[in-house]
């Protein structure tokens, strides 16, 4: 690894001393500045909160949209838990598993399984849980920074992933290991490049969805699951929750697949709103219709 990433990797083990509380309670802090900043990622929270939460008056908005910069600050502080103490470590800050038994089932039944795992709660932490379980592989883009990728195999250890890059080499690694019953790992509200996704309802207003997943399910006949881990309160752990997904989303109609793919992403959010990646520009498609710079089109779309 170069020099700086030594560095970075070193920084993390120690600030992984700390108590999850402590990084916690650093996170919340600088989710504070942030949105006092009125920084980019508290503007485009603000933005998609308008677009998926019509109903609340501007009290209530704010209030929420502070809950959610507090609990993006944590996401960044608590990887110095999750990375620097070692993965085996970071799995006993799982206090609970709710449907574990879906998951169970679905490596039992050797059909292959799909795990759409959103931009919510401790992802880090759930590519550590499953990878205990199973061998799995995950799709994923190369970081823009080409070390940061030694970084990630460091910290990741024995219990990392295989990556498979997104590319057609990479789709045709996924569908061998689902037809061999394998495991695999995908970001469900991940937003495709234009032209290669399908417009499907999210939260009430359309946003281009990935197709590949629901492809996968059709073509392999794969269990799909949902999962995320929930961040406790208070620094106490967090709990991993594992979801079925919901009918429909192998559909032969790419627009009822996607329908269904959204819909599951809801389900996981509700459970823990404020932990879901809303300064992600989900329901931008292009400088046109794009809700984040243009205020006239927070209302259009859908």
């Amino acid at each position: 690894m170069r020099l700086d990433i030594r560095i970075i990797y070193l920084l993390l083990r120690l600030l992984g001393l700390l108590p999850l509380r402590a990084l916690h309670a650093i996170g919340a802090g600088l989710g504070r500045l942030s949105l006092w900043r009125r920084s980019g990622p508290a503007h485009y929270s603000e933005v998609n909160l308008r677009i998926v939460r019509r109903g609340l008056d501007a009290s209530a908005r704010a209030g929420l949209l502070r809950e959610i910069m507090i609990e993006s600050g944590k996401s960044i502080t608590e990887l110095a838990k999750i990375w620097g103490g070692g993965a085996e470590r970071a799995l006993g800050l799982i206090r609970e598993v709710r449907g574990i038994e879906l998951f169970d089932a679905a490596l039992a039944s050797d059909k292959g399984v799909i795990i759409a795992a959103p931009h919510l709660g401790c992802w880090e932490l759930l590519n550590y849980w499953l990878c205990s379980r199973t061998a799995m592989a995950i799709l994923y883009r190369p970081p823009r920074i080409g070390a940061v990728e030694a970084l990630l195999r460091k910290v990741r250890g024995a219990l990392a992933p295989e990556q498979v890059r997104a590319d057609g080499a990479g789709v045709r690694t996924l569908y061998k290991r689902l037809a061999a019953g394998g495991t695999v790992g995908i970001l469900p509200d991940q937003k495709p490049r234009a032209g290669e996704g399908e417009f499907a309802p999210f939260f009430g207003r359309d946003a281009l969805t990935m197709v590949l997943l629901p492809r996968l399910a059709a073509r392999t006949g794969a269990t799909v699951l949902y999962a995320f881990a929930e961040r406790l309160p208070r620094g106490e752990g967090y709990r991993v929750h594992i979801l079925p997904a919901p009918e429909g989303l192998a559909d032969a109609d790419l627009g009822v697949a996607c329908t269904a793919l959204n819909r599951g992403v809801e389900h996981c959010v509700e459970r823990a709103f404020a932990q879901y990646q809303w300064h992600y520009k989900r329901y931008s498609a292009d400088d046109r219709t794009s809700p984040y710079d243009n205020e006239s089109a927070i209302d259009g779309g859908g």
